[in-house]
């Protein structure tokens, strides 16, 4: 079961792994699936921070080299061109499928009995611990692939299968409900604009923080209904309080680790806000603390949450089959990787940028 396949595929190779590299597109040889795995043809990329700091290499993990691994990359959406031997039942050339940030688990643990398999302790993650979506043909184990149902375009598809099952998982893991207000410092970038859309559609009331008129309309667009702008406001914490009916915010989804001093700010006089830590700063750059009395008499809670969850991924995809999550990325070419990397790493970009290999 397989179609026509070249022998290499476009790929986007790190060079200089570490706080000066690049990134270079080359021709990689297309690998040969095992019989419990399936051969992908990426059709996009979505580019995530995570793949900055993998390729930087300043978060407390092993080398990308160190693994094997030349290309990052864990958002990708494409279409199945071979199958193993022994997937055959469940999977046929041409299914539509999506690459996670988790590419499996061990299947066996307390966690993956549970429905949390985001935090296996053996979760090989993709474009770390195995070769990652910035190549065009990559092997999936098929028991942890999605699938992409009709209706959702691949350029969509891709940034679901991090940045919004991400926050799906931190919504749900927070506990909050209809109603409630909801701040998302850094929620112009790629994974607070996906809280955004989560958020309305669950019907809570989203409060964005971000710089410049251009995150400005788009997070009004998506359905923020409060904008706070911390390059022309002199206190953000008092503008976010105000505007969630004076008292403080139900909850904070930090994606944006510039802001986890000021978190607790934004619950105010709030009790039982829960502050959702999801941005991971270079290691030994922040701490999140307060005084006891804080949490004590506010009830406050402080929540890390990692990627989704396969369910997450699915949820996310059935919200976008239904128009709920909108695609909110440029699309580019192969030729404008390199920069648009940089400029991801630079802050410079509003919602998603998306690497299509089709495109030069």
């Amino acid at each position: 079961m397989s179609t026509e396949i070249p022998k290499q595929g476009w790929a986007g190779v790190v060079v200089n792994e570490g706080p000066d590299f690049s990134v270079e597109v080359q021709k990689l040889d297309v690998p040969e699936p095992k019989d419990d795995e399936l051969l992908v043809k990426l059709n996009v990329t979505g580019l995530c921070m995570s793949d900055v700091h993998f390729m930087v290499n300043d978060w407390d993990t092993p080398k990308m080299s160190e693994m094997g691994v030349k290309c990052a990359g864990h958002e990708g959406a494409g279409i199945v061109v071979k199958v193993g031997a022994r997937c055959q039942d469940s999977w046929k050339v041409g299914d539509r499928v999506g690459i996670k940030p988790l590419l499996d688990v061990c299947h066996n643990c307390e966690q993956c009995w549970n429905n949390k398999e985001n935090y296996c302790a053996k979760a090989n993650y993709t474009g770390l611990h195995s070769p990652g979506t910035y190549q065009e043909y990559m092997v999936t184990p098929a028991i942890y692939t999605s699938r992409i149902p009709d209706g959702v375009p691949d350029e969509v598809a891709g940034p679901i299968m991090c940045s919004a099952s991400t926050m799906h998982r931190a919504l749900i893991d927070s506990g909050l409900k209809p109603s409630n207000w909801v701040v998302f410092p850094g929620g112009g970038g790629g994974v607070g604009i996906q809280g955004i859309q989560l958020a309305k559609a669950m019907g809570m009331r989203p409060i964005a923080i971000d710089g410049g008129e251009v995150k400005r309309k788009l997070c009004l667009e998506m359905g923020a209904e409060a904008f706070v702008d911390f390059t022309q406001t002199a206190d953000v914490a008092a503008e976010v309080v105000k505007i969630a009916d004076g008292v403080g915010a139900h909850g904070v989804l930090v994606t944006a680790y510039q802001a986890y001093k000021d978190s607790i700010k934004f619950v105010g006089n709030r009790i039982g806000a829960k502050i959702m830590c999801i941005a991971l700063p270079p290691s030994g750059v922040v701490q999140v603390a307060g005084e006891p009395s804080i949490f004590v008499f506010k009830n406050l809670h402080v929540i890390g949450t990692l990627v989704g969850t396969m369910q997450d991924t699915a949820a996310c995809l059935e919200y976008a089959r239904r128009g709920l999550l909108k695609g909110v990325c440029e699309v580019r070419g192969r030729s404008r990787w390199a920069e648009s990397v940089q400029e991801l790493r630079r802050g410079q970009v509003a919602g998603r940028i998306v690497i299509d290999f089709n495109k030069d």
